[in-house]
């Protein structure tokens, strides 16, 4: 019995260890892109298409920077990636939460259907919606106008999901009818009482709101019409139309763009995991 449990503890530490190396090697496969995104940063474009290609770090960052300043308003470019990212984001915070705290909260005809047919928006590919939303804004004359990317997206069906499940979770009925009896307004409530409460998912889902807004390309590039109100993603993209293409200078614009990002992201990763599984526990 003793050897067959020591077999059992072997095979079972086995079990763990090759799981835990699964996952490692799958962690290396994922940041492998981002390694060399930051190593091609630094190489002339020789260099990146020569054999072997470099894996690691070169002396020509400077000299790629500055080919990239030249052919693009670059910092006008990056301007716009944080105007729209931070202007989507904080409306957004507001609104998806009212939204939710409403559908969580109050008791009103249709509601089940109305949050249905939220729901239903999020299974329409975004790219459908790309000639529509075109339209409408071109009938509104918002062409070329930064609020016509971030006006659209201040309450979206994921935010209003997400708010709506962790206010369920999170905030018992009982807590915002004792806040009635005191006296409180509804908007009282949601202000003093409701967002305090649920500052987990509204980390949440400001950091996804922020690198969506971040990473836009499709829509920007068809409403905005010049380089100086288009973002940093779509001007990039431009530099690849050129006969010879620097993809040095390519590299290193898009390790600057991805570099808040990653930074964001590890500062927030554990709050964005918990704020994602928290809205599971009630339905």
């Amino acid at each position: 019995m003793r050897a067959s449990g020591k077999r059992l503890s072997l095979g079972g530490l086995l079990l763990r260890l090759g799981g835990y190396g699964l996952l490692a090697l799958g962690g290396l496969l994922t940041l492998a892109p981002f390694y060399f995104m930051f190593v091609f940063a630094t190489h002339q474009r020789s260099e990146i298409f020569g054999f072997p290609p470099p894996v690691w770090f070169g002396e020509h960052f400077w000299t790629n920077y500055q080919i990239l300043v030249q052919k693009i308003p670059f910092w006008r470019s990056y301007w716009n990636n944080l105007y729209l990212a931070i202007m989507t984001t904080l409306p957004a915070l507001f609104f998806c939460s009212l939204a939710g705290f409403a559908f969580a909260m109050y008791e009103f005809r249709w509601r089940e259907r109305l949050f249905a047919i939220i729901l239903a928006t999020l299974l329409i590919p975004p790219i459908l919606n790309l000639i529509p939303f075109y339209l409408l804004i071109y009938q509104i004359g918002w062409i070329n106008q930064p609020k016509a990317l971030w006006v659209p997206a201040m309450a979206g069906a994921l935010g209003i999901f997400l708010m709506r499940q962790y206010i369920l979770s999170a905030i018992p009925k009982e807590l915002i009818d004792a806040a009635r009896i005191d006296g409180c307004s509804e908007f009282q409530i949601y202000w003093r009482i409701v967002l305090p409460l649920i500052r987990p998912a509204l980390g949440t889902l400001g950091l996804i709101t922020f690198i969506g807004s971040w990473n836009r390309f499709a829509d920007v590039n068809v409403i905005m019409r010049t380089q100086e109100t288009k973002t940093l993603p779509v001007v990039l993209r431009t530099l690849q139309g050129a006969t010879d293409v620097e993809w040095g200078a390519i590299m290193a614009g898009t390790a600057l763009l991805v570099l808040p990002l990653l930074l964001v992201f590890a500062l927030a990763a554990r709050q964005l995991m918990e704020g994602l599984t928290s809205g599971a526990i009630k339905s």
